[in-house]
C-alpha cells in the first residue's frame, strides 16, 4: 500500500463538495471549444518534499492496483439524498450476499487521472465530464427508483479510491495490433453500451482472451445489427485518419462517450483537422492512413496493424503521425504544460 501524508487526502477533500449533489455538476459545464480550458486544478500550489511521497518504480508499474492509504465513501438513500462522506483506511468493502450490485449488476464506475505538476499542484482533467457521465448513467439505469422484486437497490455507496498506474497496454506507446471481432458483440441497441455500467465489461473478456492468445493487443467490435460498422475497442474509442479528415463512430447509445474522445475531437478541430462523427463502414477502416485509440486509461494509443479475417493492414505510426501530435498536445494540457 502506498503511504502518502497529503496527496490523496488533499485530492479527495477537494472532491467532497462536488460529490454532495451530482446535479450541481451541470453548473461546471462551462468549457469552450478550446480543450485547454478544461484543465481543472484540484489543489493550490504548495511546497512539498519528495520524501513526503512513496517511492514508486514508474517504469515497471503497469496497469494494476497499488492502492493509496485512504478510501472515501458516501451513502445515498432511496430518496437521492447523500449522507456526510468520510475518509477511512483502504480495505475490503462489506456487502450483503443479496446486494444488488452482485446479483443484478447495479453498479456504475468512472475513472479519471490526477497529475502532479513541477510546482506541486494536483491537476484533474475534465472531472466534470466524468461526473456528468456518471449522473447520466445513473439516470439511464434507473438506479434511484423504488420498486419490488427485481428492482433498484434501496441504498447506494459512492466510493473513491486511488492507485498509481502505468500504461494500460503492455506495449506502452508502441503501436497496437487489433483484431476485428465478428462473433461477439460489446453492446446492442437499447442496452447499456452507452453508459459506464459494470455490466459492459465482463462480456468482452472471452473475446479479449482469445485475441491475446493469438498475439493481438485488443479487439475491435462491429455493430450487432449489421456487422459492418465500427463500434469501439474493448475499453477505448477508435479514430481513423484519411488525409486531413479524422473520423470516429458516433455515440448513438452503443458507444461510450469518452472524455478523452471528446477532448481529442476538440483539439483536432482547433488545429485544423476536419472531424466527423458518423457511422463508419469496415471498408473505410481497411483503407485508412492511420488509426488510433483513445481513453482515460490508454490515453492516445497508435494502432500499427488491424487484422480482419485473413487480411492484415498496416498503418502510419511514429513521430510524424497525427496521433503523436494530438497525444503531445493532450498530455501537455493534462500536466499543466500547455
Amino acid at each position: 500500500m502506498i503511504q502518502t501524508n497529503s496527496g490523496l487526502r488533499s485530492l479527495v477533500q477537494s472532491l467532497r463538495p462536488m460529490t454532495s449533489s451530482l446535479s450541481k455538476l451541470e453548473a461546471y459545464s462551462c468549457y469552450t471549444s478550446q480543450a485547454a480550458s478544461a484543465l481543472q486544478q484540484a489543489t493550490k500550489p504548495n511546497s512539498y518534499r519528495e520524501d513526503e511521497y512513496a517511492k514508486v518504480d514508474w517504469d515497471n508499474l503497469g496497469f494494476g492496483i497499488t492502492p493509496a492509504d485512504f478510501v472515501y465513501t458516501m451513502k445515498c438513500s432511496i430518496d437521492g439524498k447523500f449522507e456526510q462522506g468520510e475518509l477511512a483506511p483502504y480495505g475490503n468493502v462489506e456487502l450483503s450476499p443479496s446486494a444488488a450490485v452482485l446479483n443484478y449488476g447495479q453498479g456504475l464506475y468512472e475513472g479519471t487521472k490526477a497529475y502532479r505538476t513541477d510546482d506541486g499542484r494536483l491537476l484533474l482533467f475534465r472531472l466534470d465530464r466524468n461526473a456528468a457521465r456518471m449522473k447520466m448513467g445513473a439516470d439511464s439505469a434507473g438506479l434511484l427508483l423504488q420498486g419490488k422484486g427485481l428492482s433498484p437497490a434501496p441504498e447506494y455507496t459512492f466510493l473513491i479510491y486511488a492507485s498509481p498506474v502505468g500504461n494500460y497496454f503492455k506495449e506502452g506507446l508502441k503501436p497496437l495490433s487489433i483484431y476485428v471481432e465478428e462473433e461477439f458483440h460489446r453492446a446492442t441497441r437499447g442496452g447499456a453500451g452507452g453508459i459506464k455500467s459494470i455490466t459492459n465489461y465482463a462480456p468482452v473478456l472471452k473475446a479479449m482472451a482469445r485475441a491475446k492468445s493469438r498475439g493481438f493487443s485488443d479487439v475491435l467490435y462491429l455493430d450487432s445489427a449489421n456487422k459492418k460498422n465500427l463500434e469501439e475497442v474493448s475499453s477505448c474509442n477508435i479514430f481513423l485518419v484519411k488525409g486531413n479528415v479524422i473520423s470516429t463512430p458516433a455515440t448513438n447509445g452503443t458507444i461510450l462517450p469518452g472524455v478523452t474522445r471528446r477532448s481529442i475531437i476538440e483539439i483536432a478541430r482547433d488545429h485544423g483537422y476536419q472531424v466527423e462523427e458518423r457511422a463508419i463502414p469496415l471498408d473505410e477502416l481497411m483503407d485508412a492512413d492511420e488509426v488510433f485509440c483513445t481513453g482515460t486509461a490508454v490515453g492516445v494509443a497508435p494502432v500499427g496493424t488491424i487484422t480482419y479475417q485473413d487480411r492484415r493492414v498496416e498503418y502510419r505510426v511514429g513521430e510524424e503521425s497525427v496521433s503523436r501530435e494530438l497525444y503531445s498536445i493532450l498530455e501537455g494540457m493534462k500536466t499543466g504544460c500547455h
